[in-house]
């Protein structure tokens, strides 16, 4: 009964408190063991079904402390409805130069989001596929936990 009461409670955080304007909010879990291996790329399904107003994209990564780099390098590959196929590198900043972690903090595990597109502009409707994988040095990635996409219509 109290991890049913837990897991509603999260439920409910997170669905009351999305802005009124997000279209898509998803995260995948990477690894039980804090790894993100290279081959284990994460797919997300995005239905646009405007394509008249922009959207601010941005990945959410989820990472514990020990993770060993400034960044997260993270690869995107976005294939329109029509089979066009888009591929974008990111750096996704979870480390200050001093080495302090960057993002919301809870406990020994810390969130952090990032806006990688800004007015995106969509040029057709239909469903978008996202394949995210992790293109920094290491493999494993270890201290990862994982990977989100946010999409938001652009308040005109």
């Amino acid at each position: 009964m109290k991890i049913f009461l837990v897991l509603f409670a999260l439920v409910f955080c997170f669905t009351a408190c999305q802005p009124e304007n997000r279209i898509y909010h998803e995260h995948q879990v990477l690894s039980p063991d804090l790894e993100w291996l290279k081959e284990d790329v994460k797919e997300f399904e995005v239905a646009i079904k405007d394509n008249s107003v922009p959207y601010d994209m941005s990945l959410t990564f989820r990472y514990a402390t020990g993770y060993q780099f400034q960044t997260a390098n993270i690869k995107v590959t976005e294939t329109s409805p029509s089979g066009k196929i888009s591929v974008k590198e990111y750096k996704l900043k979870v480390r200050e130069e001093n080495g302090d972690y960057i993002g919301e903090p809870g406990y020994d595990i810390w969130d952090s989001q990032h806006l990688v597109e800004e007015d995106k502009q969509y040029e057709e409707t239909g469903v978008y596929t996202y394949k995210m994988e992790q293109v920094t040095p290491a493999d494993p990635l270890n201290f990862a936990m994982e990977i989100g996409l946010i999409l938001d219509k652009v308040v005109q």
